[in-house]
């Protein structure tokens, strides 16, 4: 009995570590939204993440920037992210990754331009989280490729 009672209490162990370094479990959803680092003013984002597998995640994100006196933007992103937790053994509240993306921008300028930053472009990204709760913490990326190139900061819930 005590033997049994030993591998019972050993497996729980176990499985609750494993499962404590991993941010983001296989069917987990992320919604992010906060704010970029633009050299002309401030975009805003909102995205989302998939967990996929035990330690990757795919995503999409929008962001919006819009200098009163020179441009729009718009991009949509979709990406792809190695979380480190697990080979980091990073406690289950923070949450470390880093991955590329592909991303669309859209410049509309008010006046003549010849725009050369509207298309399809490659990004990388490396960011982290930090969960207050289980479903609500903070993030913070960089990156480049976007409109957000430079960097983000915002708000993460997790369901």
């Amino acid at each position: 009995m005590k033997k049994l009672l030993l591998l019972v209490s050993a497996v729980a162990l176990l499985s609750g570590i494993a499962q404590a370094q991993n941010p983001i479990p296989k069917g987990t959803k992320n919604l992010n939204a906060g704010f970029g680092l633009g050299a002309y003013s401030v975009p805003v984002y909102f995205g989302m993440d998939f967990g996929i597998g035990y330690d990757l995640s795919v995503g999409f994100e929008t962001a919006f920037q819009d200098r009163a006196d020179h441009y729009t933007a718009w991009s949509f992103a979709g990406n792809c992210n190695y979380h480190f937790n697990r080979i980091l053994n990073i406690p289950r509240n923070f949450d470390f990754y880093a991955g590329g993306s592909i991303n669309a921008v859209a410049y509309k300028y008010d006046h003549d331009y010849v725009d050369r930053e509207t298309g399809l472009f490659p990004g990388i990204q490396v960011g982290g989280r930090y969960f207050f709760t289980p479903n609500f913490g903070i993030n913070a990326e960089f990156r480049g490729g976007d409109i957000l190139s430079g960097g983000k900061f915002g708000v993460t819930f997790k369901f």
